[in-house]
């Protein structure tokens, strides 16, 4: 079976020890997440884990059932690239003296699209937000130009290219049973 790189979206509440219960599952099948984020999601309430692994689909079906099967998690999803939009942001921390010496911001922040978060006599930084292609590019030319001190990506974050959250279409269907059940 053809490995690639899948997406898993996970709600739940926001529950202490619930990330140790979800990554327990990927450590159970040997799995290495290579990126996890965790943030609040537009539902209030409820908090949105963004987990990327390279498997199988057979593989990623497993894992999103296990998931979902926990009691805290409202609900888990997988999704390929072509179901997403996403991206990264990404911190390079660079000696000012080697920046100015370089020559110009200006051509990073028009060949790379960066964003320079702060210029002081020790140090600049610049953001990126984009694909993994994207930051690693800019961090290899700035490794081989001026020198990187600290360097920092976070995990991918995504969402959805259809028009609601998928867990909107299942809250709504569980409150519509609840309320006809509440009716008997």
């Amino acid at each position: 079976m053809e490995t690639k790189l899948y997406t898993i979206t996970v709600f739940s509440e926001n529950t202490v020890g619930l990330l140790n219960q979800v990554t327990i599952i990927f450590t159970r099948r040997a799995l290495n997440i290579e990126t996890l984020s965790v943030s609040p999601s537009a539902l209030e309430g409820i908090h949105k884990f963004t987990i990327t692994l390279f498997t199988t689909q057979e593989m990623v079906e497993k894992v999103v059932k296990q998931i979902d099967k926990r009691i805290d998690i409202l609900k888990a999803y997988y999704n390929t690239d072509e179901d997403l939009v996403f991206q990264e942001l990404a911190m390079y921390k660079l000696a000012t003296e080697k920046v100015l010496d370089f020559g110009s911001v200006e051509y990073f922040i028009r060949k790379y699209n960066v964003r320079v978060l702060e210029i002081s006599n020790d140090c600049t930084v610049f953001l990126k937000a984009g694909h993994y292609a994207e930051t690693q590019a800019l961090f290899e030319e700035l490794s081989n130009t001026i020198g990187v001190l600290q360097f920092i990506r976070s995990g991918r974050i995504a969402i959805t290219r259809s028009k609601v959250e998928r867990l909107s279409d299942m809250l709504e269907a569980r409150r519509v049973a609840q309320l006809k059940y509440e009716k008997r």
